[in-house]
């Protein structure tokens, strides 16, 4: 491996943001008339899934598994959130194509800038790590992980994260 690759491959491992630091609010479109901003969720778990593009096998088929497990996402009163680098419009045909029932954003432009501040850009490709983050009601991410680019990450470590959060009743009013 060249010094420069490892270089960036330990940059990008080090730079995501981890358990304990806030999660940066933001707003991206889900339509070409529609932002969802993460303050939209406040006071309730988020899982966002950032992903490298629509359309490519891996991504496809990690999106596909999240739409199976929306319903325990649900039952542990969590949204879902795909981020990608992709338009609207690829999303939208995407969704459309595999009948996903949870939004994707685009981070279009300034391409990853949304990537960029969780620190999972891959500057190298110009698209979105794999990453995933958990973040509790109150705006912290609770659990990050960043999967290699080639392999789905599944759901484990987010549903053990998620049961993980303090229940409703033990949150501080």
């Amino acid at each position: 491996m060249s010094t420069d690759k490892h270089k960036q491959e330990i940059f990008n491992q080090t730079s995501v943001l981890k358990p304990g630091d806030p999660a940066p609010d933001f707003a991206l479109r889900s339509t070409p008339d529609q932002l969802v901003s993460l303050r939209e969720f406040h006071g309730a778990p988020v899982i966002l899934a950032f992903y490298p593009a629509d359309w490519s096998p891996v991504c496809g088929d990690q999106m596909a598994l999240y739409n199976e497990l929306l319903p325990e996402f649900r039952r542990l009163n969590a949204a879902l959130i795909g981020i990608s680098v992709d338009g609207i419009w690829c999303h939208l045909a995407f969704a459309k194509d595999r009948k996903l029932r949870f939004p994707l954003l685009a981070d279009f432009e300034p391409k990853g800038a949304v990537a960029r501040a969780y620190g999972a850009y891959r500057q190298q490709d110009g698209v979105s790590e794999r990453a995933l983050f958990v973040i509790d009601a109150e705006g912290t991410i609770r659990w990050s992980y960043v999967s290699p680019v080639g392999v789905n990450p599944g759901a484990d470590g987010i549903l053990a994260a998620l049961e993980a959060l303090p229940s409703k009743q033990e949150v501080p009013a």
